[in-house]
């Protein structure tokens, strides 16, 4: 193949000059192919900071392109030339082949013109949120044409809903360019550009800018651990950006990045400046409000988490910026004041908090290391994610119903559930569909939340259940702190009581019983004297030390401090 100049037959002598550059220090030769240059190739230089270069007279316009380079990839004969799309291309088209996609005016590059109109919104902070974690394709669309995708603008139909139930802060799994038509996300190719079947940058930033102008937060879920495996840096020079091989066999879903690796020639951490580079661009691009960081466990660098995060922290400015590490099993060291993340996910409280509903057993001091996790060392009303439910175990209905729990049964666990979950020391987080009873089981495929069920009474009654609750946390103060005390146990009825409460006044206790008996005048010390509204039924109780209840099974009551 010849790299020799040529000049670019679709463009104007007298356009402003436009450079393309690849970061490839260790690669012989690079060229860039393009529309505007017929796709032959146009012989870069590279300097010696590693960069390749070209500049291209181009008028204003958006033009694909890719680049061409000997790969110094283990996997490829030595020498060979291989095609990649730009590593930081912002957007990919993937019509004649996968290509870049590049957008000039004046001579700059520029991802799109989306003027932002919300910006100066107040947004909740983060003890206050309430998670929705959703995956674009399967929350919305295609309610009226099974075979339409969801995609960013079907978000953005939703909002109301959301807004009715009360949540702010959206979770969103990974949007980043993926191979195919179908995914969860994390298996990312393209690390800069939104996935195109979901939309455009402009739709994106309009569903970000329409939740902030709501008072909803965006937290965007990134996979810095790992890449697919036709990735542009693993077609590069593989081992400059990644392991040779997988850290963990067990554990792999993709080329891993080197964090640690150290290049002295250039005095630079190759995968650290890339995954830097990312997370400032979808904070300042995109005006995302948190970052979730898949696999934190398996990046195994303390040191690189601390770093990114401050990168990502330092790119939102003053604005609320909540990071949150997926580390499995959770530990306290990735939180906190050493630690570099703000939250946890709580796969535990998952795993335990099901167990108990499904009444697999009774544990006390489970129970309340799930509902308190200084218990296990976390510290903080941020530190620790609860949820139910989330794309990696499906819904709570399913799980019910596998151990055979069905119907107007299934319905009383999970609002039992729902309320340990939005009471519990940390940050609440909602499944999608989990909030009306959605019942799907964990699955790669396309899987379509079922909207119809909100017309039925019971899912109707669960959904206003939940309402309630999100209105509960982010009106009482007392669930947004990390006071937490048990005044109450009781192992053989299997009932368990504690108290939130905050310096304003605010006072919150849930009495929860955990069992399939019915306690009538069922007595619970430690409320102190005065009048206390339950919030479930809806009443008011005067209380001198001691509250008596009516307690039915698998029921949570949740009382307030008039």
């Amino acid at each position: 193949m010849s790299t020799s100049s040529n000049t670019p037959s679709s463009t104007s002598a007298d356009a402003p000059m436009v450079e393309f550059t690849l970061f490839a220090p260790y690669n012989e030769e690079a060229a860039l192919i393009a529309e505007f240059t017929d796709w032959e190739p146009l012989a870069m230089t590279r300097g010696e900071d590693g960069v390749f270069r070209v500049q291209v007279p181009l008028a204003d316009g958006t033009y694909r392109y890719k680049f061409r380079v000997r790969s110094k990839s283990w996997f490829f004969e030595e020498g060979a030339w291989v095609d990649v799309v730009d590593p930081y291309a912002t957007a990919i088209d993937h019509e004649g082949g996968e290509n870049g996609v590049v957008r000039v005016r004046g001579g700059e590059r520029y991802v799109d013109d989306y003027a932002w109109q919300h910006d100066e919104a107040h947004l909740p902070p983060d003890h206050a949120l309430a998670i929705y974690e959703l995956h674009v394709a399967d929350f919305s669309g295609g309610e009226d044409d099974a075979h339409e995708r969801g995609d960013f603008r079907h978000v953005e139909e939703k909002l109301d809903y959301l807004q009715e139930l009360g949540v702010n802060a959206l979770e969103l799994m990974p949007v980043q360019a993926y191979p195919g038509d179908h995914s969860w996300g994390y298996n990312p190719r393209h690390f800069f550009a939104v996935h195109p079947g979901y939309g455009t940058s402009e739709d994106l930033k309009r569903l970000v800018d329409a939740c902030h102008g709501r008072g909803m937060r965006v937290i965007l879920d990134m996979v810095l651990n790992h890449s697919e495996s036709e990735s542009p840096l693993t077609q590069i020079d593989h081992d400059y950006w990644y392991h040779h091989e997988p850290t963990d066999p067990n554990n792999t879903w993709g080329p891993e990045f080197n964090y640690e690796k150290y290049d002295e020639s250039l005095g630079t951490f190759p995968a650290r400046k890339f995954a830097g580079d990312l997370v400032r661009f979808w904070v300042e691009e995109y005006h995302i409000d948190g970052i979730r960081f898949d696999a934190a466990k398996h990046i195994a660098s303390h040191d690189f988490m601390t770093w990114v995060v401050g990168e990502a922290k330092r790119a939102a400015g003053v604005k609320p910026f909540y990071t949150i590490a997926e580390h499995i099993p959770e530990v306290p060291e990735i939180v906190g004041q050493e630690g570099p993340m703000d939250g946890c996910w709580h796969n535990g409280f998952y795993h335990g908090i099901t167990a108990h509903l499904k009444g697999e057993r009774f544990d006390l001091d489970e129970l309340k290391g799930l509902l308190d996790g200084r218990r296990k060392g976390f510290t903080g009303p941020t530190a620790l994610v609860n949820y139910i439910a989330s794309h990696d175990h499906g819904h709570l209905m399913a799980v019910l119903a596998e151990a055979g729990i069905h119907d107007a049964e299934a319905f009383r666990r999970a609002k039992l559930g729902a309320a340990l979950t939005f009471t519990a020391l940390g940050v609440p987080m909602l499944w999608m569909g989990s909030e009306f009873g959605e019942y799907k089981k964990k699955q790669l495929e396309e899987a379509k939340i079922d909207w119809p069920l909100l017309a039925n009474e019971a899912n109707r009654g669960l959904f206003a259940y939940h309402q309630g609750l999100v209105a509960l946390r982010k009106e009482q103060g007392a669930l947004q702190t990390e006071n937490l005390e048990f005044i109450h146990e009781n192992d053989e009825a299997r009932v368990l009581a504690f108290k939130r409460w905050d310096e304003g006044g605010s006072q919150v206790v849930v009495v929860a019983n955990l069992s399939d008996q019915h306690h009538a005048s069922y007595c619970v010390p430690g409320l102190g004297s005065g009048t206390w509204h339950e919030w479930t039924k809806d009443y008011d109780t005067d209380v001198a030390g001691e509250l008596t209840l009516e307690l039915g099974p698998w029921e949570a009551q949740v009382f307030v401090k008039r």
